[in-house]
């Protein structure tokens, strides 16, 4: 299955330096939050992906384009420039960087990169969430329910959109206020094919309905119920956490092993 991450959104204003940055490219432990999402879903199987750009998709373009650069030490013969590489470093990833417009939403960048997917299953995330949702788990509970849409859902952070589900763990929709047995939006979903044109319907006459409202409309949207670790990155308490979870080695979203240097 291919990934989609949506990375088109404003500018970062997390930090003052990442403010004209797109702000999956803001950086935790001194890789962007595009990285960690990647080497998430790398850690389950999933690599071939598809970022869906808009402010500053050139950032992304760039950051790919020398990737095996930033991950590596490199000796620069100023006289020649000669690049060496030394302890180069890469990734198993096929990576689509397409660019989805600037003022785009979310269901016109999904349809806009439809042709990448082909007639397949596809995993979608946010560019600025991080998480431990154990995707394997996800994707089998999707498979089994034969449902187009699968969004796994996590207790609020406190200041999310509350979600109402039914007993059966179908979405129902949204309410105001936050209770101990809240859900709200993960950021991470699974998509049929058939959604998307459904999706296309939307973005070409917009709603202004989200994309789980947009779906839900269709038929009841299956949830994968996360309990584990969920942070959307936000504010700049909410990366200053971060930092320090995977600066003391804490970083419940790590489940990768290190490559060996």
């Amino acid at each position: 299955m291919k990934v989609i991450i949506l990375a088109g959104g404003l500018p970062s204003t997390l930090i003052e330096e990442d403010e004209k940055m797109p702000k999956p490219m803001a950086e935790i432990g001194g890789r962007p939050l595009l990285w960690h999402i990647m080497k998430q879903y790398s850690h389950y199987g999933y690599q071939d992906f598809i970022i869906c750009t808009g402010y500053k998709g050139e950032v992304i373009k760039e950051y790919f384009m020398n990737f095996y650069i930033f991950q590596s030490d490199i000796t620069v013969d100023l006289q020649t420039n000669q690049v060496k590489i030394h302890r180069k470093q890469t990734e198993d990833w096929k990576v689509s960087v397409i660019d989805t417009g600037k003022d785009s939403s979310i269901l016109k960048r999904m349809y806009m990169v439809r042709e990448y997917v082909g007639n397949e299953t596809v995993l979608v995330s946010y560019g600025d969430c991080l998480s431990d949702i154990n995707l394997e788990e996800m994707v089998q509970m999707h498979q089994r329910s034969g449902r187009s849409a699968t969004f796994a859902v996590a207790h609020p952070a406190g200041r999310n959109e509350v979600l109402t589900l039914r007993q059966d763990g179908t979405y129902r929709g949204t309410q105001c206020g936050v209770r101990q047995d809240a859900w709200v939006n993960a950021c991470s979903m699974i998509l049929e094919p058939g959604a998307f044109e459904y999706l296309g319907l939307n973005a070409v006459h917009p709603t202004g309905n989200t994309l789980m409202e947009c779906l839900a409309e269709k038929e009841p949207i299956q949830t994968y119920r996360h309990s584990g670790f969920w942070s959307p990155v936000e504010t700049i308490r909410d990366k200053t956490w971060l930092e320090h979870l995977w600066a003391t080695g804490q970083a419940p979203w790590k489940i990768w092993e290190d490559e060996p240097k």
